[in-house]
């Protein structure tokens, strides 16, 4: 498990899950986890067209993911946010599916592209990975005050002079480039609940912006490094391993604030008086 061979599968891994979990407390934050959905699948369909032409993927990735995210901030002004991510996401998987079936392109590769391929990971990659993941962390801490502000009161972000649609579209391009890094790692489909299962779990259990973001970082890395000693002790999908260990950390999270909750309703003082009575 611990191998030479799977070293890169551990550094990648690691640093996929760092930056989904930073750009997904704001997804969480900010309700836009139909968003954090559709850009990816852009992704995908960047990827396809990049192989059916023989281009580099994460050129492909990058190119459309972005295109997605500008053409969804710029639809969104002038229309119903939901109905434009829509549109982008049914237009986009139809044209990710029309690449493919002008590649030839076998079916692992296809696989790949949809869920991943984290064990395939070459020591060239790396390097790209890191510094897309840079870049995402670097713009997160730029926009941080700011788009926490504007996430979690926008009139009073739009009072101070704030130019929330501005910031919408830059958090937009920064979701772009989260999902430039990790789709080749767990695919166009699972990037999704990479990002938002550990954010809403740390949510649950803290409300402070720091920490949950700083919890939601350790329980995104428990994910992916789980993952992978998961699939590698059964040889199932490693893809399969991330979406249950993510959604199973936010339903966790759930019943220990329910148990929490209802421990200090039980403990009291009107409880205890109500006992009393």
């Amino acid at each position: 498990m611990f191998a030479s061979y799977l070293l890169n599968a551990w550094i990648v891994a690691g640093i996929v899950a760092v930056v989904a979990a930073v750009v997904g407390f704001f997804v969480v934050l900010r309700g836009s986890t139909f968003v954090a959905h559709a850009v990816p699948q852009s992704a995908f369909a960047g990827a396809a067209g990049a192989g059916l032409l023989g281009a580099g993927t994460l050129l492909g990735l990058g190119v459309f993911s972005l295109g997605a995210a500008l053409g969804i901030g710029w639809l969104g002004r002038r229309g119903r946010h939901d109905v434009v991510t829509a549109l982008a996401v049914a237009m986009l998987i139809g044209t990710g599916s029309l690449f493919l079936s002008w590649s030839t392109e076998y079916a692992p590769e296809i696989y790949a592209l949809l869920f991943g391929e984290v064990l395939g990971v070459s020591g060239d990659e790396i390097g790209v990975t890191a510094l897309l993941g840079a870049l995402c962390l670097v713009a997160v801490a730029v926009l941080y005050r700011p788009l926490l502000l504007a996430s979690v009161a926008p009139e009073v972000a739009a009072a101070r002079g704030m130019r929330v649609h501005r910031l919408e579209t830059a958090f937009l391009v920064v979701v772009a480039l989260a999902g430039t890094t990790a789709v080749p790692v767990v695919g166009a489909l699972l990037m999704f609940s990479l990002m938002v299962g550990p954010s809403a779990a740390a949510r649950c259990l803290t409300s402070r912006p720091l920490r949950a973001m700083a919890l939601a970082v350790v329980i995104a890395l428990g994910c992916v490094w789980g993952a992978i000693a998961a699939s590698y002790q059964t040889d199932w999908p490693i893809g399969c391993y991330v979406a249950t260990f993510a959604g199973g950390s936010y339903l966790l999270a759930q019943l220990l604030r329910w148990a929490v909750q209802l421990r200090h309703s039980t403990s009291s003082p009107v409880a205890a008086a109500g006992g009393g009575a």
